[in-house]
């Protein structure tokens, strides 16, 4: 389907139900996306998983529009009733009271400043965003209290708020990942097919880091037999751009995604499937998906090693930091809403 990712709405784990389409029509028409209101009374998340650098979250939107083909999170519409399939990227749960949600949060005597993550499973910069400005006026809450904002995006739009990533930044307070997954464009177009081509992430890292905002590249996920062989050029276009760190985490197929993911394959890459599972399997002990934690981000076995040693030596040799600049929160202040800071 033209300008999805997902090639078909299979039924939601949860289901008792199961919807068959009928086999008759054979150009179904077009999906527009829907968006619905969340009324969540709270919006931070914590995690404990040593796998995740990170301890607390923020999803503006839960769904994402960008319908990337890989996307760990589909599985998480399945407990809205939904699929995992086309109804997570054209049904898309809006958290319009998230930045007074969070500003309750950061004015409470029990927040411990510390690194709040945009967002850690959908995309805080995915199309809408543009017009509901939700993920903006949140960055506007986290500067006015200067509580320090870890971004994960792979979306250009994220250089419309410059300016607060910038105040951000004067107390050391931000830092940008870019999800960097190829530079293909003809493969971004199909995988991630609404989310920035290629080079628009690379001129997103370029102006950032010339503004004086740490950018880290993400290369995630690392697709063995699709997209591993771009590992050297990516960690230098990335360092050309001006990234400062860079780190990868090997394809999750959690769930109903696995078949999914082998759909796609099928329809838009069928030489590559075979390959690609088969080397998957080889990381994941005969699985295409493994969620201990330490094991599910980077695999095991020889080629889990190979993978690895040839990205820490790429980064290494485009001068790539390992690790991203720390952040502060020794500027962290409490504001009430309207009141301006108190000196």
């Amino acid at each position: 389907m033209k300008g999805r990712g997902s090639p078909e709405n299979p039924t939601g784990r949860f289901e008792p139900l199961v919807i068959e389409p009928d086999p008759s029509e054979e150009n179904p028409r077009p999906i527009r996306t829907e968006f619905f209101q969340d009324h969540s009374r709270s919006v931070l998340s914590t995690n404990n998983s040593p796998d995740v650098g990170f301890d607390v979250s923020l999803n503006p939107y839960r769904g994402c529009e960008h319908g990337c083909s890989y996307c760990y999170a589909r599985p998480t519409h399945e407990y809205l009733g939904m699929s995992c399939g086309l109804d997570f990227e054209t049904k898309i749960f809006v958290k319009a009271e998230a930045p007074e949600l969070l500003r309750e949060a950061l004015l409470r005597r029990s927040w411990i400043p510390q690194v709040v993550a945009l967002s850690g499973v959908t995309d805080p910069y995915q199309p809408v965003e543009r017009q509901l400005k939700i993920t903006r006026r949140c960055l506007e809450v986290l500067a006015e209290f200067r509580n320090p904002v870890a971004i994960i995006t792979k979306n250009h739009l994220v250089t419309r708020d410059l300016d607060i990533l910038k105040e951000l930044a004067e107390h050391r307070a931000v830092l940008v990942n870019i999800s960097l997954t190829t530079l293909d464009r003809e493969l971004s177009r199909v995988m991630e097919p609404r989310a920035s081509a290629p080079q628009k992430r690379l001129e997103a890292i370029a102006t950032l880091s010339q503004s004086g905002i740490p950018v880290n590249v993400m290369c995630a996920p690392v697709i063995p037999g699709l997209t591993d062989h771009e590992l050297a050029d990516l960690l230098k276009a990335a360092a050309q751009a001006g990234a400062h760190s860079a780190n990868y985490t090997l394809l999750r197929l959690p769930y109903g995604v696995k078949d999914l993911f082998l759909s796609w394959l099928s329809q838009h890459y069928p030489h590559h499937k075979q390959k690609v599972e088969q080397r998957l399997r080889q990381m994941r002990d005969g699985k295409l998906n493994n969620s201990t934690f330490g094991r599910r981000m980077s695999g095991e076995g020889d080629y889990a090693t190979t993978l690895a040693q040839m990205f820490d030596l790429f980064r290494r040799r485009y001068g790539l930091a390992s690790r991203t600049p720390a952040m502060e929160t020794t500027a962290f202040r409490r504001v009430e809403a309207g009141q301006g800071f108190l000196f």
